[in-house]
């Protein structure tokens, strides 16, 4: 019986790797199509021509835009719009469920209604797609030097141009979908974070030829390197953090007395709001800079405002770090109001018999709750602004020759985090599928 036992135990231990196994290969092969995508260029543009005209843009919003990407829209790629249009849309509908009487209904129909939901992000990412394609292409005009740039600039390019720049995000989400049912982790947070990735070998390059050149100082490399270890340890250790409110049940009565038993607690997250705020503030002051982009040369008049409005809010400028500050603030209390409702949690303690020891149940609970996640919301907002505004000084006042802003560190961090656990729950799973199967065996 042992020597069977030790073959079915050794037998599941084979399948639960080769299930593991099957999901990472299908991952790669997911991130390589993704990757692949990224090179096939819009029909009608000159690749080298173009490559020339962006090496002048070099330290503005488009390292940024680039970035997240993954270099897609330095090469006029089908993918350039990437899946920004998703995530913009799937804010929206977020916020919506936590605004609308109801959308909120809608987000407790359980399973029919997060796929209501979901059907209701792709049309919207559809119509931002859509608009955004519409934006760019149409404001290609006002690029100097285009007429080198397309080949052709008529109605058919437009079309072509707007078809396909469309067409690679809904594939995008397509294959963001089918890496989250096949592959490991959330496919939409993995690409992005893949095609954050694929910036570092060239950024580590570069730095290095600087480093060996003279042009970038030793000690500054160092602090630097410093900086960057100081941020990931903080990003994880917050990310891993969070508050826990003992709860008591009063389920015990012996002699007319009534007992209480600590049984569990009430974990909240010091990161409540996620990367929603980051993102937030981004898209805020990439939107009026982006319309800055494209009407700066449209006539003279709007030329002087308009360059105005560009110079100033580039990433890394005093406007610009300013108002990000300002923003990320906003958004963290904004966000985890409409995300956490301590009314509710007080309401739910209360039907289940649970209290907090010391306070009373219902108002006092949820005004105090709500005191915990003030504090909790301060932390957080402090250590947002200081994650994204690290590497802005470090581009500014040191001279990084490399893009990597904090909203990209945070997803990078999360993102790992996440395939980890992950990882560990699909284990954990088969060792208890297995568990039971060996225990229904000896029956």
């Amino acid at each position: 019986m042992d020597k069977i036992n030790l073959e079915l135990s050794l037998k599941n231990i084979r399948s639960n790797f080769s299930d593991i196994k099957d999901r990472v290969l299908f991952l790669t092969f997911s991130l390589i199509i993704f990757r692949l995508g990224s090179f096939i260029p819009i029909p009608g543009i000159d690749i080298f021509k173009l490559t020339k005209l962006l090496n002048h843009q070099s330290g503005t919003v488009f390292d940024m835009l680039n970035m997240f990407s993954g270099g897609a829209l330095s090469r006029a790629s089908i993918f350039s719009l990437g899946i920004m249009p998703y995530i913009s849309s799937s804010i929206i509908i977020q916020l919506l469920t936590f605004i609308y009487p109801a959308w909120k209904n809608l987000k407790k129909d359980g399973e029919v209604g997060r796929i209501k939901i979901n059907q209701y992000t792709k049309y919207l990412t559809l119509i931002i797609a859509l608009i955004q394609a519409s934006g760019i292409v149409f404001s290609l005009k006002n690029i100097p030097g285009i007429k080198d740039l397309v080949y052709e600039l008529d109605s058919c390019f437009y079309i072509t141009a707007i078809t396909s720049l469309v067409t690679g995000t809904i594939f995008l989400i397509w294959l963001g979908d089918l890496i989250t049912e096949n592959g490991i982790g959330n496919g939409i947070s993995v690409m992005i974070f893949s095609g954050i990735v694929a910036h570092l070998p060239v950024a580590v390059l570069d730095t290095i030829s600087e480093l060996i050149a003279g042009k970038l100082n030793f000690f500054i490399f160092l602090l630097v390197l410093i900086l960057i270890f100081f941020t990931i340890f903080l990003v994880v250790f917050i990310e891993r953090s969070q508050r826990r409110i003992p709860i008591y049940y009063s389920n015990q009565r012996q002699r007319n007395k009534i007992y209480f038993l600590q049984t569990s607690h009430l974990p909240l997250k010091i990161n409540m709001s996620g990367v929603i705020p980051a993102i937030f503030s981004s898209s805020i002051i990439l939107f009026p800079l982006t319309i800055s982009s494209w009407l700066k040369g449209y006539n003279k008049y709007s030329m002087n405002i308009f360059n105005i409005v560009f110079d100033n809010l580039q990433p890394g400028t005093p406007v610009y770090m300013f108002l990000y500050a300002v923003s990320i603030i906003f958004f963290c209390f904004f966000y985890t109001n409409l995300a956490f409702n301590s009314r509710e949690t007080s309401n739910n303690l209360k039907k289940s018999g649970a209290f907090i020891q010391g306070i009373r149940p219902g108002e006092n609970t949820s005004n105090y709750i709500k005191k915990i996640m003030f504090k909790l919301t301060c932390i957080n907002a402090i250590y947002i602004v200081l994650i994204c505004l690290i590497p802005e000084f470090m581009r500014r006042e040191m001279n990084v020759p490399f893009y990597f802003g904090g909203t990209s560190l945070l997803i990078v961090v999360v993102v790992v985090i996440d395939l980890i656990t992950q990882i560990q729950t699909l284990l954990m799973s088969k060792q208890y599928e297995s568990s039971f199967k060996r225990a229904n065996l000896n029956l």
